[in-house]
């Protein structure tokens, strides 16, 4: 899934909108050649014909683009063609040309799905203008479409969930996870809060021989220092006042499988040279025990913080983490592969939808403005959590200032600045008539169906502009 707003690129708001594919039909040979070179010239991609029916056979429910046709034509004419396009795809935006006498015929297509008419003579920028937001349109009616197949298909469980991910920084991690799968080596795990270290734990535990036996996750900074070592060794009737009855601890627990360490920068000193001889040795001496278990575990740790730099040599043995730099992983945040935020998106858009028992909504540009701009500072839990409210229909935009509707100029992509530079041009235009429709319309140059269809789409009222007397 991809939205186009996206690349793998830290900084999306310079990656261009794609070109547009535009099939251009029209039996006049002249004004399709004219209209050729005009499209062309704006960066988008033209096929032409003569002829309805060869432009029909090049046309599927995937295609892309925007078709824009005469209306009257031999054979198959426009009004036909039309139908024909609804057939195959209801979505696909058709713009009609038509001379003034056919003018009836584009408000029936119009009112029966078309997405705009042009009247003949027009200018290069009154089609450009259309194709530019038919294809805007196009895009997000196939971007929808992706997020609801693939919120679908994608896996709804935790414990089931891949690691979603297609840029090439997470395809190294996948290559590397693959390799080491089965090698009984211990592993760091290195990343941002959020960045998804436990799913890249559970993921090597499954792909190893190991999956069968259970996957222990214990969250060393969420324990307090007085239990943490009970936590982790277990202990036997008496070891403490309070301890009554016999404890396995979480270690012993996960031998067969994989033991997973969160946060192990937050472990005491103390319990870091237990640790360490326990990795070493293999084995578990409980507390209140002079039994000695012995253990087959892997052991993935995993910290938000760089255990080799010199700062941490008073809080995190330097032995320990050579003991578990043995293949170190080192999860880029979000904000550094943009890529693959669509895929994440649409994985929980899909879980929360059938948390919630709602339906997928729909995706609007303001969403996916912010997909492609919000820098993500909480990585994977925080698109996680927007998601949920997406699902829900709770986003408070004064949270996301950066990437709100209506934010600066310089974080909207050109085509939002172009519309409201539009929704602009018809509030001024109703002003100076006085909310006229026709003086209006008149004044903008375009059609009264047009004209209607952008007051709707800019939540604007003609009646603001009409003077009370």
């Amino acid at each position: 899934m991809t939205f186009p707003a996206f690349a793998d690129s830290a900084d999306s708001r310079n990656v261009p909108t794609p070109p547009t594919r535009v099939i251009f039909v029209d039996d006049d040979a002249t004004l399709r050649a004219a209209n050729i070179q005009s499209l062309t010239l704006a960066g988008h991609i033209v096929d032409a014909y003569g002829d309805a029916r060869e432009a029909l056979a090049a046309v599927d429910s995937g295609f892309g683009g925007v078709i824009v046709s005469d209306l009257r034509m031999p054979g198959m004419d426009g009004v036909q063609f039309f139908h024909a396009l609804r057939a195959v795809d209801p979505d696909i935006p058709v713009i009609l040309i038509t001379g003034h006498g056919d003018i009836d015929m584009a408000v029936d297509a119009l009112r029966a799905g078309a997405y705009d008419f042009i009247a003949k003579p027009f200018g290069a920028d009154r089609l450009l203008d259309a194709v530019r937001r038919a294809a805007e349109k196009r895009r997000l009616v196939l971007e929808n479409r992706e997020l609801r197949r693939a919120s679908e298909v994608l896996p709804t469980g935790a414990h089931d969930m891949p690691l979603i991910g297609d840029t090439p920084a997470m395809q190294r991690i996948k290559r590397t996870l693959r390799h080491i799968a089965d090698a009984d080596v211990d592993v760091l795990i290195e990343g941002e809060t959020g960045s998804g270290k436990e799913v890249v734990a559970n993921t090597l535990h499954r792909l190893s021989q190991r999956r069968d036996r259970p996957f222990v996750a214990i969250n060393c900074g969420a324990l307090p220092e007085t239990v943490i070592e009970s936590e982790l060794f277990g202990h036997e009737p008496g070891a403490f006042t309070g301890a009554n009855k016999r404890r396995v601890g979480r270690i012993e627990y996960a031998s067969g499988g994989t033991l997973f360490l969160d946060e192990i920068e937050s472990m005491p000193l103390a319990l870091q040279v237990k640790l360490l001889r326990v990795l070493e040795t293999r084995q578990i001496s409980p507390l209140g025990s002079n039994d000695v278990r012995d253990l087959d575990l892997r052991v993935v740790a995993a910290t938000k913080e760089n255990l080799a730099a010199p700062a941490m040599r008073t809080r995190f043995r330097e032995d320990l983490y050579h003991r578990l730099n043995v293949v170190t992983l080192r999860l880029p945040p979000l904000r550094e592969r943009r890529g693959d935020i669509p895929l994440l998106f649409a994985h929980y858009v899909g879980v929360a939808s059938r948390r919630f028992n709602r339906p997928v909504p729909t995706l609007n540009a303001s969403i996916q403005q912010h997909l492609a701009q919000h820098p993500w500072p909480g990585n994977v839990r925080e698109l996680n959590h927007f998601a949920e409210r997406f699902v829900l229909d709770v986003i408070d935009w004064e949270d996301h200032a950066d990437t709100a509707p209506g934010a600066s100029g310089d974080l909207l992509p050109l085509p939002q600045r172009v519309e409201n530079y539009e929704a602009d041009v018809i509030r001024e235009a109703l002003r100076i008539s006085q909310g006229d429709v026709r003086t209006t319309i008149d004044r903008l140059g375009i059609p009264r169906k047009t004209f209607y269809d952008k007051l709707q789409r800019h939540n604007i009222d003609r009646a603001d502009f009409v003077p009370e007397n």
